[in-house]
């Protein structure tokens, strides 16, 4: 029988990542690996065949010399290229590939608008909280939001609690404590907001969307983003803020 598609192709079966690049080398390297190897293994994925140093030397070699000084960032993705059971039972000779994508760091536009979507993430899904070759539910609920006039929308869960924006992770200020949604709401473990948990106080909760509207300021974390401060949230501005969160990803 020939090798059939790839469940990369099929189903969307793979990991990601997507790594801030500071003077051309990998800011919380170590992180983002230890979250492809996480994921992988809870999909099923063997990726015993690369190691981090590997891994690591390809990505330097798809990075250009003369942009190496620029602000960038790149997206690591392992796929799954066995062939699916129900349309092949052959042993691929490459059970898994591994692919480099790097780009610029894109400018944060003002003012940062943020809403509220329409699409519910599932906390009982197999896939929360992993970073999947599968994003097209992200990237549709983004599209959804911007075609509001926003740059990103909060997303909550079946129980109606803030899980997460679209493609990042968020954070709030009441007073004096900053906040975060728990893990268990399904949100993604995302490296940045592990950072930022390493490095103030945050309390972890399950919170409704009255929370955030209720918020002194709101924060998005992501490689991309940084961490950047919303502007305005469901059509309330929101007052500029000097917090401290604010100077912890490097540029």
């Amino acid at each position: 029988m020939m090798n059939g598609p790839a469940r990369a192709f099929l189903y969307g079966s793979g990991v990601f990542t997507t790594i801030r690049l500071i003077d051309g080398k990998p800011w919380l390297g170590e992180k983002h690996w230890r979250r492809l190897e996480h994921d992988a293994t809870k999909l099923g994925i063997d990726i015993s065949q690369y190691s981090e140093s590997m891994v690591r030397r390809g990505l330097d070699e798809s990075i250009p010399d003369a942009d190496k000084l620029d602000a960038l960032k790149a997206r690591i993705t392992i796929t799954d290229e066995r062939p699916s059971p129900h349309w092949s039972d052959v042993t691929p000779q490459v059970p898994t590939n591994v692919t480099f994508l790097v780009s610029p760091l894109r400018i944060v536009p003002r003012p940062f608008k943020l809403g509220v979507s329409p699409h519910l993430i599932n906390s009982t899904s197999p896939i929360a909280g992993l970073k999947t070759w599968n994003y097209l539910e992200q990237t549709l609920s983004q599209a959804e939001a911007k075609s509001r006039g926003l740059r990103e929308a909060i997303r909550v869960n079946e129980h109606g609690h803030i899980t997460s924006a679209c493609m990042a992770n968020v954070f709030w200020l009441k007073g004096d404590e900053v906040f975060a949604p728990a893990l268990a709401t399904g949100c993604l473990p995302g490296t940045t907001r592990e950072f930022v948990m390493e490095n103030l106080a945050v309390r972890e909760i399950e919170a409704e969307i009255g929370e955030l509207q209720d918020a002194d300021a709101i924060f998005l974390t992501s490689a991309g983003l940084g961490v950047v401060s919303v502007d305005e949230f469901d059509g309330r501005a929101l007052a500029p803020t000097r917090h401290p969160i604010l100077k912890l990803v490097p540029d």
